[in-house]
């Protein structure tokens, strides 16, 4: 293990052999192995290694030796492994050896193979002076001839005969990866099973020198490979079941994992029939099919993970899945079973399909689609309820989204694309969908992203169906804006008599004007001056009555919303000239403080003035039992520290009794007398659908304040 930086050499000889800068004590860490948490057996990867262990008898022991170190860099997925092994002669362990060499390793010191070190240099002499394994942090602090820096480095003693002759070792050159027990478990198991494949082949070997017919060699390796107590190694140390049957269909042989999985003790099943762990239904199916197999060499099922059931001694059935093989010994069939008990796969299984029946059934319910798209290679994979919104055909692709977008929306769905390509961030975005039948679906989508272990962008989205929700939107805006427009009217109609005042003020300046006229021209005193006088005094009232008409229509037209920007000041001006002889007839004192300037909102004008005019109103309304105190009227407009813009009506009235406050915004709720009720609930219902805030509260002393906020116009704020 103590490699140079030059492959198959080795290390320095003893006059220049580092001295080591850290004590033995300072790198072992072999105590943690028991308290680590360790990760469960992989059994199926220990008997497939075991069988290739097995298989290698065929070949070298260099092949054993290598399979062994390629089974612990698979096992343990550490970054290196391989054996050290005392030797005389550079070329087959010697436990009297002065040095080690190494026959095999894997993984990234592969290039470090055939090369050696001595025998009081490097861990590999601290294990075989211990005799147990040892787990090691950093070595090449005090082994300082290490190619490579060392995480953790785990090593098992190797014994041949008996004798510890050297080490099996696997190195973790980062911290990713850690050693557990579970690994000097599996390394122990490995190195016990290899060392007897070892010694089985050097036997094979002596006996190849001993024996010159090649039919006696053969019969030695088949004696030996069918050696009872190698087979049973094998056999105990799997957790399937493995099962022996004859010819006859009685059970030869049976391992301990019988007893676990079929709850028969492996005793109690020797001259049993294999039946007997079948249900009834399959005996006869088996019973015909080994005789004809028999006869016929025809095989009436696949032998390779076939999944059948099978019985256990209490009676009951459960899945299993079953490998078959064969051997003819003495002309007769010894058949071999690794039967694996699949119930936890098969209700995981179960339970992974009713998980995707119930997401499959609540992406429809909730009309939203999933998918995964690979940015680099535009793969996508997306589920069903996706393509049943996009009304496309499998395999879906970005062209078939891209072909479903709203021709009007298209460029916006394109440069919302190309930025997820190229930023890798998340997105939220609305778009349309056009579907062959020139319907418009309405999609929200959402994607959040990721990256894979090679650095790759992938997005994960979800894609839902709006469109009932958007046209219940449009619908209800509609039905807001019709309610909306009868309390107006509502409102006017209230205001008639101080309308009526507004408008009579002028026009009877107009008549008085024309009277006056009408006497110049029968007293003939036609003076330009004083005509011109008259005549002007008329076009003013005349302007003045249109001014107040056109206000009037303008706030009564049934128009769609229309917002723009615009000062929430000449909001409050607008409405007060409307309600200034209201407020006069019913002795009402009005006072105000609007900051300037303001910040602009986005809002629509009629919208804005329906809210100020019903909230003037009802503070003049609640102040008409008041006769002990001034009737005052107080309106402020400033922007608040959130960059809101605030408006009060502050009145000086009765104020808000606990009923009342709870009430307040209900529909139909009102404390007046000839009041619908829905004043208040359409004024929140306004503010808020331009992104808004309305509430109550009280005044002191005496009366109530009512106080909405609007959110200044985007680009204003700081």
């Amino acid at each position: 293990m103590d490699a140079t930086s030059t492959p198959k050499t080795d290390v320095p000889l003893e006059s220049s052999i580092p001295q080591p800068t850290a004590s033995l004590e300072a790198i072992l860490c072999t105590e943690e192995l028991q308290c680590r948490p360790s990760r469960p057996p992989d059994y199926e990867k220990e008997n497939r290694a075991l069988v290739a262990l097995m298989e290698a008898l065929a070949d070298s022991p260099g092949t054993i030796f290598q399979t062994l170190a390629d089974t612990i860099l698979d096992i343990t997925q550490c970054d290196s492994a391989g054996l050290s092994l005392l030797t005389k002669d550079g070329k087959t362990p010697d436990v009297c050896g002065k040095r080690f060499y190494w026959p095999a390793i894997a993984g990234m010191w592969k290039q470090y193979i055939d090369g050696g070190a001595r025998r009081d240099f490097g861990p590999e002499g601290d294990v075989l002076d211990h005799n147990c394994s040892l787990l090691f942090r950093h070595p090449e602090r005090r082994y300082t001839d290490f190619p490579l820096a060392i995480n953790e480095c785990l090593l098992v003693p190797f014994y041949l005969e008996g004798k510890i002759v050297g080490t099996i070792w696997a190195l973790a050159h980062d911290d990713q990866r850690t050693f557990d027990s579970e690994d000097d478990r599996v390394m122990v198991s490995l190195a016990r099973f290899a060392s007897w494949a070892y010694l089985g082949l050097r036997h094979i070997e002596e006996s190849k020198l001993q024996v010159a017919e090649r039919g006696r060699v053969h019969a030695e390796v088949r004696e030996l490979a069918y050696s009872e107590e190698k087979y049973r190694l094998v056999v105990q140390t799997a957790s399937d079941a493995i099962v022996n049957m004859d010819d006859q269909g009685m059970i030869v042989g049976a391992n301990s994992a019988t007893a676990t999985i079929f709850g028969y003790d492996p005793a109690e099943l020797m001259g049993k029939p294999m039946t007997v762990l079948m249900p009834h239904s399959m005996r006869e199916l088996h019973e015909s099919g080994v005789k004809r197999y028999l006869a016929t060499g025809q095989r009436h099922l696949n032998w390779q993970g076939i999944e059948l059931t099978g019985l256990r001694k209490n009676g009951e059935e459960f899945p299993v899945e079953i490998s078959f093989g064969e051997l003819t010994r003495d002309g007769h069939k010894i058949f071999t079973g690794i039967i694996r008990d699949i119930s936890k796969r098969k209700r995981a299984e179960h339970a992974l399909r009713r998980s995707e029946a119930f997401l499959a059934q609540g992406q429809h319910l909730s009309r939203v689609g999933t998918y995964f798209w690979r940015v680099a290679t535009d793969e996508v994979a997306g589920t069903d309820e996706l393509a049943r919104i996009y009304e496309l055909d499998r395999p879906l692709t970005p062209a078939g989204f891209r072909t479903r977008v709203h021709p009007e929306d298209l460029t916006l769905y394109e440069q919302m694309v190309q930025q997820a390509k190229n930023g890798g961030n998340d997105f939220e975005t609305q778009y349309r969908l056009l579907m062959p039948d020139r319907s418009i679906k309405y999609i929200h989508a959402i994607a959040k992203a990721t990256r894979d272990k090679e650095g790759e962008l992938e997005y994960i989205a979800a894609v839902q169906d709006v469109t009932a929700r958007r046209l219940s939107e449009e619908a209800l805006d509609k039905v807001r804006s019709e309610l909306a427009r009868v309390s107006r009217l509502t409102t006017m109609g209230e205001l008639a008599a101080s309308i009526a005042h507004e408008v009579n003020q002028p026009l009877t300046a107009v008549t008085n004007n024309a009277s006056a006229c009408l006497r110049l021209f029968a007293n003939r005193n036609l003076e330009p001056e004083v005509l011109r006088t008259a005549l002007e005094g008329i076009l003013a009232d005349c302007t003045r009555a249109s001014a107040v008409i056109a206000r009037i229509r303008a706030f009564l037209k049934k128009a769609p919303a229309e917002r723009n920007q615009l000062d929430i000041n000449e909001v409050i001006h607008e409405v007060l000239a409307l309600t200034n002889h209201e407020l006069q007839k019913r002795r009402v004192l009005l006072e105000y403080q609007l900051t300037r300037p303001l910040l602009p909102i986005l809002a629509d004008r009629i919208e804005l003035q329906q809210v100020l005019l019903n909230l003037i109103m009802n503070g003049i309304e609640a102040m008409n039992e008041v006769t002990d105190r001034p009737r005052v009227l107080w309106i402020q407009s400033r922007v608040e520290e959130s960059g809101d813009v605030l408006v009060e009506v502050r009145d000086s009235g009765t104020g808000l009794s606990a009923d009342a406050a709870d009430g307040l915004f209900t529909p139909f709720f009102t404390t007046r007398a000839k009041g619908m009720g829905m004043g208040l609930f359409i004024s929140r219902s306004l503010v808020e659908s331009h992104g808004g805030r309305l509430w109550a509260s009280p005044n002191s002393p005496h009366g109530a304040v009512f106080s909405f906020t609007l959110p200044a116009a985007a680009e204003n704020r700081s």
